[in-house]
């Protein structure tokens, strides 16, 4: 089974409805609720997905969408080497170089993320989701 990194981007697309891409992230998830694949997150898309849905829900319906959403993942842990990492990439965004680093660190060969341009330095693969679903299995 592949196993990706997903962006908080994407999964924000997936939580908060945002259209027209969340249609793109049900796709993708669904893969993963279907065993296809195996999608990876680190533990800060989990706080920054809170900050952003607060805005758009009550703390207890935020919390009840981390839950299920969480049973879609593996959350991956973003640690002191992660950090380190992130403050040596050449990688602009710092939220980025952090993704970044904890896809690189755990052997991901994949980021998905609508944010390509933030990404331009990575190491490894980085893929909208269209052209993630889009390729061949």
């Amino acid at each position: 089974m592949e196993q990706v990194f997903v962006d908080t981007d994407v999964c924000l697309d997936l939580l908060s409805g945002k259209m027209p891409f969340n249609s793109r992230a049900e796709v993708l998830f669904s893969l993963a609720d279907s065993g296809s694949i195996k999608i990876c997150v680190s533990s800060i898309s989990f706080a920054n997905i809170d900050y952003v849905l607060r805005s758009q829900y009550t703390v207890k319906n935020t919390r009840q969408i981390l839950a299920k959403f969480k049973t879609l993942v593996t959350v991956l842990t973003v640690d002191s080497k992660t950090i380190d990492l992130a403050i040596a990439s050449d990688l602009n965004d710092f939220e980025d170089a952090i993704q970044h680093s904890c896809a690189v660190e755990n052997y991901l060969g994949t980021i998905i993320t609508r944010n390509i341009k933030d990404y331009k330095k990575a190491s490894i693969k980085v893929m909208t989701p269209e052209a993630y679903i889009s390729k061949p299995r």
